[in-house]
């Protein structure tokens, strides 16, 4: 079986050496990664990958949104099943988030090529824009994009820190690559993203791979809680009305609410606060917080929803930020991610992402579903991001088995 002879053809050699020098574009602190979409560290790897592309007798497209799609033709011209993930970083990220996922692809095209096999249907690498969003908001934003193309409108508008906006990092891909070919989307015969866990789970197990049935589903809120300014040394506690005495108040029943929904299974988060005036001298007079709740089951999501304002103080604002449904991957192409983890012979975990990754937004353009290998110790976005060499190695061999068959299906 050609799926097989693929996945043999894997070089754990080659992808370390992919994988050294894509973080070779945008050194960070302490052996980590800064490289920010769409950034000169960006488009000098972006160069480097399609320089590769060619070496491969591979076509490269771009798009609106400068995703990249590398494609090695099939025997057929028919819908082809893509691969990838992202190469921008946090500021201080590790060198596998997203890269991983896009070197693996490459060495799938690189195995492909060893092994002189030529599948029904084109294979394509995508390397997806903005994925993190620690440069441009929103994350994920070129797989969304790419799935809506009516959102880049908006997109564009958004700045940097500095006032840059996106349209004007897009503009300067277009002319840095401009000998590229433009394309819109396509229809696809299925998305399969591997990445790493960037969680404990798979390593506290003992198993190498993981088989992912789908992505938690999330609400964001900001509740901004109104006090009353006041001298410090000379307000009588009678009289104070200290905005974040009145925000802290709210957390226990707002812990206690995510409790009673999920168990064992609650993601609640308070993440980002703002004080005003914060001064030390000074009563608080407005404490803004965030909250990120995340789960499986959207009427657990719906409950908490209905049940938050009820948490806060009688006056507090509530405002939603993001909302997005739980996402499931497709049946089908899950079925024949287990049977590519079978073939490596090693064991498999059926699991469950609480971190975005682009597959959300694939997902509902065409059958997706994604593959995990261990984080270890659960880090990511730290420079001390790390997967043992042989577990990358299993992950890239069940990614080639399964974009083998997958290409070979009608």
């Amino acid at each position: 079986m050609i799926a097989a002879d693929a996945m043999h053809a894997v070089s754990s050699t080659r992808l370390q050496k992919l994988l050294e020098t894509l973080a070779s574009f945008g050194p960070g602190k302490d052996g980590g990664m800064n490289r920010q979409a769409l950034s000169e560290e960006d488009f000098q790897a972006r160069a480097w990958l399609i320089n590769e592309a060619k070496k491969l007798d591979c076509q490269v497209w771009t798009d609106a949104c400068a995703n990249l799609f590398i494609r090695r033709e099939g025997r057929e011209d028919l819908p082809p099943v893509m691969t990838g993930s992202h190469i921008d970083t946090q500021p201080t990220g590790g060198t596998l988030d997203g890269c991983y996922g896009v070197m693996a692809g490459l060495e799938c095209l690189y195995a492909l090529q060893d092994a002189d096999i030529r599948t029904r249907r084109p294979i394509e690498v995508v390397v997806w824009t903005n994925e993190e969003g620690s440069r441009f908001s929103p994350g994920a934003m070129g797989s969304s994009a790419y799935v809506n193309p009516a959102r880049l409108m908006a997109y564009r508008r958004n700045l940097d820190a500095t006032g840059v906006s996106v349209g004007e990092a897009l503009d300067a891909h277009a002319r840095r690559f401009a000998e590229l070919p433009l394309r819109e989307k396509i229809a696809t015969h299925a998305f399969v993203e591997l990445h790493i866990e960037q969680g404990p789970v798979l390593e506290q197990a003992g198993i190498s791979l993981g088989v992912v049935s789908g992505i938690q589903g999330v609400r964001w809120y900001q509740v901004r809680c109104i006090g009353a300014s006041a001298h410090a040394g000379t307000t009588p506690t009678h009289m104070r009305r200290d905005a974040l005495l009145l925000a802290m108040g709210s957390l226990g029943r707002i812990d206690t609410l995510a409790e009673g929904l999920a168990g064992e299974d609650k993601r609640l988060t308070f993440g980002r606060w703002n004080v005003q005036p914060n001064a030390i001298n000074t009563i608080a007079g407005e404490a803004t917080f965030s909250i990120d709740f995340r789960h499986a089951d959207p009427a657990v999501l719906d409950a908490f929803d209905a049940g938050l304002s009820a948490c806060l103080p009688a006056d507090a604002e509530l405002t939603t930020l993001f909302t997005h449904a739980p996402t499931a991957f497709d049946p089908g192409v899950i079925n024949v991610l287990e049977k590519a983890c079978d073939a490596t012979g090693l064991a498999q975990l059926s699991i469950r992402s609480g971190a975005f990754h682009d597959a959300m937004y694939l997902a509902g353009h065409c059958p997706t579903a994604m593959l995990f290998v261990p984080s270890r110790a659960g880090i990511s976005h730290n420079p001390l991001e790390f997967t043992e060499p042989a577990q990358l190695e299993a992950g890239v061999r069940a990614l080639a088995w399964s974009l083998v068959s997958l290409a070979e299906q009608p």
